[in-house]
């Protein structure tokens, strides 16, 4: 009976990523090869498959394999794009809460979650005067197949913080990930309060 049960269960989630949408490219359109998290471009005019709709990113298929478009980029796939705009700090700094700002929106690819809820970032260092951004963050599982993904998507939507010249991902796993540094709301979204 048990088995039975997980089938169903199975076949559920399997009906939700069988939701594709075939679309055209509407303009050149930024992207980011799955899992590897190479930068590329897709042409206008290109069919692209509509695979993944999750927290504000999309997750294509084209010529044969998988790509990340950042929801900043959804105009060129026909989907309201996402806006990111931050006021620039007259004093030239880079704002620290606007660089935390843009890291909430950067959701896991898996869950609908935001990386800073579920823990993921470490640590974030700016040094005004070069205008780099260090930042520290795991995965929630070390062999995770997405981390070059999730890097590139910190990189982009941190880099669109003012004043920020460059952005430099580290992948830490000391100390391990555990659910426990998710915040309350995220764990609970989750359904992981019992």
């Amino acid at each position: 009976m048990p088995r039975k049960s997980t089938s169903v269960v199975e076949l559920k989630s399997t009906k939700s990523f069988m939701k594709q949408k075939m679309v055209t490219t509407e303009r050149d359109c930024k992207a980011r090869l799955v899992p590897a998290g190479n930068p590329t471009v897709i042409p206008e005019g290109e069919f692209v498959n509509i695979t993944q709709e999750l927290g504000g990113n999309y997750t294509v298929t084209w010529r044969g394999n998988m790509y990340r478009i950042d929801g900043t980029d959804a105009g060129a796939i026909g989907r309201k794009a996402m806006t990111l705009t931050f006021d620039a700090p007259e004093d030239g700094n880079i704002s620290e809460q606007q660089v935390w700002d843009a890291l909430e929106t950067i959701f896991d690819p898996e869950i609908p979650i935001n990386l800073v809820s579920l823990g993921l970032i470490y640590k974030v260092e700016i040094d005004q005067g070069s205008g780099d951004v260090n930042i520290d963050m795991t995965l929630t599982a070390p062999g995770c197949g997405m981390g070059p993904v999730l890097v590139g998507d910190v990189e982009y939507r941190v880099a669109m913080v003012p004043h920020v010249k460059n952005v430099n991902v580290e992948l830490v796993f000391d100390p391990a990930w555990s659910r426990d540094m998710m915040s309350e709301e995220a764990q609970l979204e989750a359904g992981l309060f019992f």
